[in-house]
């Protein structure tokens, strides 16, 4: 059963792969997938600076562990990584932080093994009881031009959201912007907003 569906709280603190969320004054630690962007609910009935972060609970003999999630999508394709034998929740979150969404969605439904195998802690076995697994389940998680669902994207840090609205200042589309600063993030540092920016200008 799930304990906790969603934390609603201040973002006390974070670091590459872990959050602290401080719910009226409780502080929960959750590990997140690298670069996860966490923005403000910008609703009127929620307090100014409060995220919402959708959970997973995983509890074994020698552990109890909180995993932290955007979006509800993205926690489900985490789930169902799970599903997958040989696939702990390390490794989840490893090809969730080594893969944006969208492209892991891909990889599967098009039975791309080499995409898989490069997610570090993922051997040729896995890789391909992942495909087997999950390929007639992933196309359901398929982003949508429109909706955008599956956001944020595994490289997605706060120096890639400032390129690309650097880059929308001057004229480019929400889909130039993105495609363009996500290039750049497999060239040079994703933290480096000045050189992320250089070389996503390049690529338009």
């Amino acid at each position: 059963a799930t304990v906790y569906e969603y934390l609603d709280g201040r973002l006390a603190s974070r670091a590459p792969t872990r959050i602290v969320i401080d719910v009226n004054g409780v502080g929960y630690s959750l590990s997140i997938p690298f670069g996860a962007d966490f923005h403000p609910d910008p609703s009127a009935t929620r307090k100014d600076g409060q995220v919402r972060v959708w959970t997973h609970f995983v509890v074994r003999e020698d552990v109890q562990e909180l995993y932290g999630f955007p979006d509800p999508k993205l926690r489900e394709l985490f789930r169902l990584l799970l599903k997958v034998r040989g696939v702990g929740p390390g490794m989840a979150l490893a090809v969730l932080s080594s893969l944006p969404a969208d492209e892991l969605v891909h990889a599967i439904t098009a039975g791309d093994l080499p995409a898989l195998v490069r997610v570090k802690g993922v051997g040729k076995k896995t890789a391909e009881q992942i495909l087997l697994d999950l390929r007639d389940k992933a196309p359901r998680f398929a982003s949508s031009e429109s909706t955008g669902v599956l956001v944020p994207r595994g490289r997605r840090t706060q120096a890639f959201d400032d390129a690309v609205r650097a880059l929308l200042s001057i004229g480019y589309t929400d889909k130039q912007a993105e495609a363009s600063v996500e290039r750049a993030t497999k060239e040079v540092d994703p933290e480096d907003l000045e050189l992320l920016v250089r070389t996503a200008l390049r690529h338009g």
